[in-house]
């Protein structure tokens, strides 16, 4: 079996890396943090390059690709800190590429966001609650968020929203609170928990991203300062600091694309991947991005520096459509089913 990247793959991969080099450097993000975290014109960019309609069939107007190709994308939406709704974006788009709303979708005159936390449905099939804090709630058109055992798509444009203060400043959150607001059907029980395994998986992989590169910052960092006469790379501590943050990413690597294949693939233990994948990227993610800090020092949390803004990026997405503790239980549970039902576990 390879495990690889193919060679689409690689080249969608750089050819990405390639585009946020020249339009998501840290000036911009950090323009964009000043303004609320929202950098419409890198967002216009990518619709233009076609990110957003990359999962998204032929059939409608997509790419036609896969939940990979998405995971490439967003990994390196997480190693720039890219301030726009690309993740939450293509999550909804999953279930509303084949509605009245995908034309506006896909050409980008209408922003999608989600939410993991139910709402209630109502009888006249409105909906009443407020999510948790949802990631661009203030400037997306329509929320998809599940409703008991339904997923539905909330218009958002009659909706008084606005940006809430968080310690991420690089991407924009809302509170969005509903009282009977209309609502549509869009999915049943099992695409509700397709939706939770999509969120859960697209942070997993934007920690990766964040991850890699707050190491990388880290690691280049202790190469150039020098203390006692040599770079601080040389001392047996912070060595073995960066090792540890190295295997922290490789671990990150391997869970978060073996979660995107299998949700893509249809795989019958896509929800165990899904879980251990956020488990070992929320986790393994702030232990790098502590680490970075370490190896930084004090200057490390300085608005100067880059590795507060990768710190505060990376406990947000932990929190994400499920922290760590949260698919610990409903891993465990999974298995416990298993086991009760005299199914292999592995």
């Amino acid at each position: 079996m390879d495990f690889d990247l193919s060679s689409d793959q690689v080249a969608l991969r750089d050819a990405a890396s390639g585009f946020l080099d020249d339009r998501c450097t840290s000036s911009h993000v950090r323009l964009a943090a000043d303004r609320g975290g929202f950098d419409l014109s890198l967002w216009t960019s990518m619709v233009d390059q076609g990110w957003i309609s990359i999962a998204t069939s032929e059939s409608v107007g997509g790419l036609g690709m896969g939940s990979v190709e998405a995971a490439v994308l967003l990994e390196q939406l997480g190693r720039y800190l890219a301030p726009v709704p690309l993740n939450q974006h293509l999550n909804a788009l999953h279930v509303l590429a084949d509605t009245p709303w995908s034309e506006g979708l896909l050409e980008g005159s209408l922003i999608a966001t989600v939410a993991r936390r139910s709402v209630e449905r109502n009888a006249d099939g409105s909906v009443t609650g407020c999510p948790e804090p949802v990631i661009y709630g203030a400037s997306a058109d329509l929320l998809v968020v599940p409703a008991g055992d339904e997923l539905v798509v909330v218009d958002l444009t009659a909706i008084d929203r606005k940006p809430e203060p968080a310690m991420d400043r690089t991407r924009e959150l809302a509170w969005i609170g509903m009282e009977e607001v209309p609502a549509v059907t869009v999915g049943d029980a099992s695409a509700v928990a397709a939706h939770l395994d999509r969120g859960a998986v697209f942070h997993s992989v934007e920690l990766l991203g964040a991850g890699e590169a707050v190491m990388d910052i880290a690691v280049d960092y202790a190469g150039q300062r020098e203390q006692f006469g040599q770079p601080i790379g040389a001392f047996q501590a912070v060595k073995h600091r960066c090792a540890d943050m190295l295997v922290d990413v490789e671990g990150m690597r391997s869970t978060a694309y073996h979660a995107a294949w299998s949700i893509g693939a249809g795989d019958p233990d896509a929800s165990v991947a899904v879980a251990v994948a956020k488990i070992w990227c929320s986790d393994a993610g702030l232990r790098v991005a502590e680490s970075a800090l370490q190896v930084h020092g004090g200057i490390g949390f300085t608005w100067e520096s880059d590795v507060h803004l990768y710190l505060k990026r990376i406990q947000l997405d932990q929190v994400s459509f499920g922290d760590a503790e949260h698919h610990r239980a409903r891993l465990g549970a999974t298995l416990r089913q298993r086991v009760g039902d005299g199914i292999p576990i592995l």
